[in-house]
């Protein structure tokens, strides 16, 4: 039976507790309780917008709101703007599979490497799976297996176009070494040519479920996961990938 590389997750986001408090935020927030997919438990949003959106999508409607009393007709272009700030920080629900020995996409993208070569955060030869975001994929980071964090390593760099090789060493990035039931499993999320932050919540120590959510980069960037060399892919260079629906490979001895 072929293996099938299209998987699933659910995540849940809590809601900042500043966006309770602006009387917009409580418009906006029960008004959006009130559309089809947005489900009010104990004060989280389902996976519709991501955390770090809040603040951003405020100001957005607040200026796109005083530009049409101020503006009229002419206040398009702020309207837009909150669009676009409304798409790039979207967190759809991922729902789906525990398929076994499947290591998930940890992003929405573009594969742009596939190939083997040293993985300098673990100390060893691997395979690299690289996916790419440019500023129109979702951009919340999960994680592609169950596991014990054993390592983040912060590095600060610079910020070339992410879709370039080079971006793997030279720009700021966020590695995170998992021990995944004794596999080595390393995601390191890298910022792009317009990315200016790296955000990561999770610790050393913190156990991960695959399709967990455990760290978002705004406004283009990607994602390299280093494997054991006993890992097969699924996926080549250009195909467009989702994550936790999507497998970037297959590692035997996975839980």
């Amino acid at each position: 039976m072929p293996f099938d590389r299209t998987l699933t997750a659910v995540q849940a986001h809590q809601v900042p507790a500043w966006f309770h408090d602006a009387k917009l935020g409580i418009f906006i927030h029960w008004g959006l309780y009130s559309v089809p997919g947005w489900a009010p438990t104990t004060g989280e949003i389902n996976d519709v917008i991501a955390r770090e959106g809040w603040p951003f999508l405020a100001i957005a409607l607040i200026v796109a709101l005083i530009a049409s009393v101020t503006l009229g007709a002419w206040s398009l272009p702020f309207w837009l703007i909150a669009l676009f700030v409304l798409q790039f920080f979207r967190d759809p629900a991922r729902s789906g599979s525990t398929a076994a020995n499947a290591v998930l996409s940890p992003a929405d993208g573009r594969i742009v490497v596939v190939e083997h070569t040293h993985d300098p955060y673990g100390n060893r030869e691997a395979l690299k799976i690289s996916v790419f975001m440019n500023v129109f994929n979702v951009h919340s980071n999960r994680c592609g297996v169950n596991g014990l964090v054993k390592e983040i390593q912060y590095f600060p760099g610079k910020f070339v176009n992410a879709d370039l090789d080079k971006a793997s060493t030279e720009n700021e990035r966020n590695a995170v070494v998992i021990d995944a039931n004794g596999q080595i499993v390393t995601l390191v999320q890298v910022a792009g040519l317009i990315a200016r932050r790296i955000l990561c919540y999770i610790h050393v120590g913190d156990r991960l479920k695959a399709g967990e959510r455990y760290g978002f980069i705004r406004f283009g960037s990607r994602v390299d996961v280093y494997l054991p060399l006993t890992a097969e892919p699924l996926v080549s260079v250009g195909d467009k990938v989702f994550a936790t629906n999507t497998a970037l490979a297959r590692l035997p001895g996975l839980d």
